[in-house]
């Protein structure tokens, strides 16, 4: 643990919290979810971003670390690759892994800020997906142009739903589920998200009657005190005030469906992580285990026991952040 400062306080206050309950400690289950951040390059600079994504941002994943994510994806049990970012789709060798995952048998996510869409050399992008059967994980952070376009830029709003009318006629969102579009709800301020299924039926309610947009489902996920969300908090001095609001709401009940105890993150660096909360933070899996994707042994890494930090509790308030 790093020390001095609210840091150290924060970090042992969940480890004697999970003591203290008996919950300690906590251990990856398996690893079914390979989720790999290909660079922090983006066409967006939202505010509650954790990893500080935008324009500006020259972080990429390189071709050897690729081709070490296709070598660990081809000789592991490991069935789903999750790309994220930035804009993942900005990688100049995205394409090529989306296919050769496919290939290899692997279910691919994508998380799209769909905004992506209308970038040049991106219009291809929605039958791209289509074709290789990639599901989509698209942060809309509200229903109602004004709270998204605060958060994400002039104009965005109006563009995730012309791209969600897109995807929709590209069959994404059909009953079937065949092709799977996902929203994310973030919360536009320094609260809580609301219950997921009612959020998620008044979405269905409003992007319906308002836009004809239909989707998969509605995942809820707490603001990470990382990032631009973090500067945000200390800005405005609401920090610690947060922090401890996440604290009171923990809930024991999310342990168990925690996504770091079925999943590993990949930095842009190849750097190994519990999830990419961990990566940010600058803490890697736990000492003694490999650290790197080209030294990945998956019998290994799915007996590690999770590098806790103050951000954990972030995703086990209220209804947890899976």
């Amino acid at each position: 643990m790093k020390s001095g400062g609210s840091e150290t306080i924060l970090v042992n206050k969940f480890i004697q919290l999970l003591e203290k309950i008996g919950r300690l400690p906590i251990c990856a289950q398996t690893i079914d979810t390979l989720q790999v951040n290909l660079g922090y390059r983006c066409n967006l600079a939202c505010k509650h971003c954790h990893v500080q994504a935008g324009p500006n941002r020259t972080e990429m994943m390189s071709r050897d670390d690729i081709e070490s994510v296709i070598q660990v994806l081809g000789n592991s049990p490991i069935g789903v690759l999750d790309l994220t970012g930035g804009a993942p789709e900005l990688h100049p060798d995205f394409r090529f892994l989306v296919t050769t995952a496919r290939a290899i048998g692997c279910h691919v996510i994508a998380r799209s800020n769909l905004a992506i869409f209308f970038e040049d050399q991106q219009e291809d992008l929605p039958a791209f997906y289509s074709e290789n059967g990639v599901e989509i994980v698209a942060s809309l952070p509200c229903f109602s142009a004004s709270n998204v376009d605060i958060v994400r830029g002039d104009g965005i709003f109006k563009k995730s739903i012309e791209a969600l009318q897109i995807l929709n006629d590209h069959r994404y969102g059909d009953a079937d589920g065949k092709l799977k579009i996902n929203l994310v709800y973030n919360p536009t301020g320094a609260f809580l998200p609301p219950p997921q299924e009612s959020l998620e039926e008044l979405y269905r309610k409003e992007l319906l009657e308002n836009f004809g947009v239909r989707f998969n489902s509605l995942y809820t996920i707490a603001n990470m005190p990382l990032g631009r969300f973090k500067d945000f908090l200390i800005k405005t001095d609401g920090y610690d005030n947060y922090l401890e609001g996440l604290q009171k709401a923990f809930n024991p009940e999310t342990l168990e469906n925690l996504m770091c105890r079925q999943l590993i993150s990949v930095g842009w660096d190849g750097t190994l992580a519990d999830c990419d909360f961990n990566y940010v933070a600058g803490t890697k899996v736990e000492n003694g285990f490999p650290a790197h994707i080209r030294d990945f042994d998956y019998e290994v890494l799915c007996r590690r026991q999770i590098v806790l930090n103050e951000h954990c509790f972030g995703c086990t308030a209220g209804q947890g952040s899976t």
